[in-house]
């Protein structure tokens, strides 16, 4: 009876063993995943964080994973970002009548942090949430219309940057750094095979994305133009607010934007030989 006992538990430990051994030589080296989902634009046009307007986005990532708890993602991200005053409730914002539109890329590296140990193709650890902190850079480029006709803000200058009646206003850059900060959950279907979500918000180093930023330069305009026409917009609903130095934004916050995705993504595994392995 002894030895039948000790013969089981010598058989049951070299399971246990072999089975580790198996697990440990297996190792999930990251994923390759492509996502799509809604992105949406915070700044001086919507101060209140309103979120009824999502727009437009999409993404390539690839992970590489360090261990199973750490990581490096790198993205490449497309976000259409829009707004206009007319979506707020506050009256000032209704009589400035400003709108933009943009479309926004985004390269960033991320770390990121596995709540649970990630090893698909083994029970209990197909699942986990994760977080991810990083930096990016991207590019923007609002835009407004007028008449039916699109206006590339930037260039017209539309708070008086390039004219010589405000030579401290210089034109903003549309490229922009950025620190996304990332809370997602991914899923393993197959072995090779995930699904995941993923919210991601920016903090951004600009207040021009939407082109509004400081105060109204309508000296800087000739009457009638484009620049001036676009400069105030309040024209359009009876009630003329602009007037030289009024406040036409909040410089003192910078713009974000987030997106939320929906993806796939496709795992790389490596292997290596157990110490014990047979020569």
């Amino acid at each position: 009876m002894k030895k039948t006992l000790f013969l089981f538990w010598f058989m049951l430990i070299g399971f246990h063993q072999s089975q580790a051994q198996f697990f440990d030589a297996y190792k999930h080296a990251g994923e390759i995943g492509i996502s799509a989902g809604i992105g949406h634009y915070f700044g001086d046009l919507n101060p209140d964080i309103n979120i009824s307007r999502p727009k437009f986005s999409a993404a390539v990532h690839y992970t590489k994973q360090f261990n199973n708890y750490i990581g490096l993602n790198i993205s490449a991200t497309y976000a259409f970002l829009a707004y206009a005053d007319k979506y707020s409730d506050n009256i000032f914002q209704k009589y400035r009548n400003l709108s933009f539109n943009s479309d926004v890329w985004e390269f960033s590296v991320n770390g990121t942090f596995n709540f649970f140990r990630f090893q698909p193709g083994f029970e209990g650890y197909e699942y986990t949430p994760y977080v991810g902190l990083g930096v990016g850079v991207f590019s923007f480029d609002p835009y407004a219309y007028l008449g039916g006709v699109k206006y590339n803000l930037q260039p017209i200058g539309t708070e008086g940057q390039g004219s010589p009646l405000y030579p401290n206003r210089t034109p903003y850059d549309k490229y922009a750094f950025c620190i996304p900060l990332t809370l997602g959950f991914k899923y393993a279907i197959t072995p090779s095979f995930n699904i995941f979500s993923e919210l991601r918000y920016r903090f951004t180093t600009t207040d021009y994305l939407d082109d509004v930023s400081t105060t109204y330069a309508t000296d800087a305009f000739a009457p009638g133009s484009a620049g001036a026409l676009l400069n105030d917009r309040s024209y359009d609903v009876g009630y003329t607010i602009g007037q030289k130095g009024k406040q036409r934004g909040n410089s003192l916050q910078t713009d974000a934007f987030a997106t939320f995705h929906v993806g796939i993504s496709f795992n790389i595994e490596t292997y290596k030989c157990p110490n014990n392995s047979y020569r």
